[in-house]
C-alpha cells in the first residue's frame, strides 16, 4: 500500500439492518475509529437508515454513504434517490456498479457511467464497482471485462473525473461466496487498472485509490492490504460485526 494514498475502507450492509443493531454497531464502530486519523473509514446503510446514522456519526471520523444514486436529478422516477438528496443526509459517497446493480437490476455499463457522473455533479465521491463473474475468469477474460466497465466513465467523462473517485475491483465469484482472490491476483488487476489509468495521466493513476472487495475478512486482510496497489477493502458481510469489521481496519492501519 502506498503511502501517497490513504486506505479507504467501505463497509457496505447491503439489505440488511434495523434501527437498535444499527445503534450498537454504529456505537461500536464509532469508538473503535475514534483515534484512526491516516486512513478513511465509511458505511453504506441501506436508504432508510440514513437519517439514523447521520445523526449517530455527527462529529464522527466515520463517514456515511449510499449504496446506489439514481441518474435523475428529480421527477417522477418512483423508487430512485436523487444524488442530491443523498448529500443532504450527509453522504461523501456512493457506491456505483455494484455487481449485484449489475446483474440483478441489469445495469450496463453506460448506466453505471451515468450514475458515476450524476453523483460527482452532485458531490459525491463515487467509489466505481469493476469486476468479472466466474465464467469470465475462467476464460480469461477477467481484465477484457474490468477495462471494459473502466473506459465507460472514462470515454464520457474523462480521467480527471478520477481524481475525485475511489474504484473497488470486485470479482463477483468472491462476493459472500467465501472465496477471496489471492493477493497476487488481486495485486494484478488492481496494478493493471492502475497501469491504464496511467496511460492518460501518471499523477492521477499514483493517486487513484483501488480497493478490493470480495469475502474480506479480519484472517485474511492484512495480506491484501500489504500488496503494493491495494488500498483498501470494500466489505460485506464482515461489515456488520463490529469486531471483525475493527479488525479489518487495524489491519490496514496496525
Amino acid at each position: 500500500m502506498s503511502p501517497v494514498r490513504p486506505a479507504f475502507v467501505a463497509g457496505n450492509w447491503k439489505m440488511n439492518g434495523a434501527l437498535a443493531t444499527n445503534a450498537a454497531l454504529l456505537e461500536k464502530l464509532r469508538a473503535g475509529l475514534s483515534v484512526c486519523k491516516t486512513m478513511e473509514v465509511a458505511v453504506f446503510p441501506p436508504f432508510p437508515y440514513l437519517d439514523q446514522a447521520a445523526r449517530l456519526l455527527s462529529g464522527a471520523t466515520l463517514a456515511l454513504g449510499a449504496q446506489d444514486v439514481s441518474i435523475h436529478a428529480a421527477g417522477a422516477y418512483t423508487g430512485e434517490v436523487a444524488a442530491t438528496m443523498l448529500v443532504e443526509f450527509g453522504c461523501r459517497h456512493a457506491l456505483v456498479g455494484h455487481s449485484e446493480r449489475r446483474s440483478l437490476h441489469q445495469e450496463t455499463d453506460a448506466l453505471v457511467a451515468q450514475k458515476f457522473g450524476a453523483a460527482q455533479a452532485a458531490g459525491l465521491i463515487p467509489v466505481l464497482c469493476l469486476g468479472e463473474t466466474l465464467a469470465e475468469r475462467q476464460v480469461g477474460e477477467t481484465l477484457t471485462v474490468v477495462m471494459r466497465q473502466l473506459e465507460a466513465v472514462l470515454a464520457r467523462y474523462g480521467v480527471h473525473s478520477l481524481a475525485n473517485a475511489v474504484l473497488a475491483y470486485e470479482p463477483v465469484w468472491a462476493i459472500g461466496a467465501g472465496r477471496t482472490a489471492t493477493p497476487e491476483a488481486a495485486q494484478a488487476v488492481h496494478l493493471a487498472l492502475r497501469q491504464q489509468v496511467a496511460l492518460r495521466d501518471a499523477a492521477i493513476a499514483e493517486k487513484l485509490r483501488i480497493v478490493y472487495g470480495g469475502s474480506v475478512k479480519a484472517d485474511n486482510a492484512a495480506q491484501l492490504f500489504a500488496a503494493p496497489d491495494i488500498d483498501g477493502a470494500l466489505v460485506g458481510g464482515a461489515a456488520l460485526n463490529a469486531d471483525e469489521f475493527l479488525a479489518i481496519c487495524r489491519a490496514v492501519n496496525p
